[in-house]
């Protein structure tokens, strides 16, 4: 297992088991030592069970980012009540790590399988929608544009700033 998913593993389990916040690494091995941001997705059997992440790093490095994407992704996915002991078992776990985010100046540079895509909202900037690249069912730029905005509250007919990112993608067989 990746270090980056066994972090997230072990800051699941700590929250969800004893309510507390595992503590960074120290010393901080090297893989964890740079900034970025990140999203920790939880699945159960196959399914979508919380996923929590970051733009842009928010933390003094990327242990402290996984730790906290991954404890708000089993306590406050706000569309799934709180990962509870019993699922514990259950649970697979994946950690992306974004890149920094650049402009799109036209959808011809977008790939729904290689870049992940930042929606902005031009009339009201604080509605943004953000979609990871390679997710299953989303073939086509333009659906991965309109989930982005629907998560956003973003009108379809409303003008949007758009951004691509690549991921660093983690699973637990890595």
């Amino acid at each position: 297992m990746h270090p980056y998913v066994k972090l997230a593993k072990d800051a699941v389990e700590e929250w969800v088991l004893h309510g507390k916040k595992i503590p960074v690494p120290d010393p901080l091995p090297e893989v964890f030592q740079r900034r970025a941001g990140c999203f920790v997705t939880l699945y159960k059997n196959g399914q979508l069970r919380g996923c929590i992440g970051t733009i842009l790093p928010v933390y003094e490095n990327l242990a402290e980012e996984i730790i906290e994407n991954a404890i708000a992704a089993c306590s406050r996915d706000p569309r799934f009540y709180p990962v509870e002991p019993e699922e514990l078992p259950y649970l697979e776990y994946k950690v992306d790590v974004l890149s920094e985010p650049v402009p799109v100046k036209s959808i011809e540079e977008l790939d729904p399988k290689r870049y992940g895509v930042i929606v902005v909202s031009a009339v009201s900037p604080y509605k943004k929608g953000v979609l990871l690249p390679d997710l299953e069912g989303v073939d086509t730029v333009e659906k991965q544009l309109s989930i982005a905005m629907a998560k956003a509250g973003i009108h379809p007919d409303e003008p949007i700033e758009v951004y691509k990112f690549t991921v660093e993608r983690y699973g637990e067989d890595e």
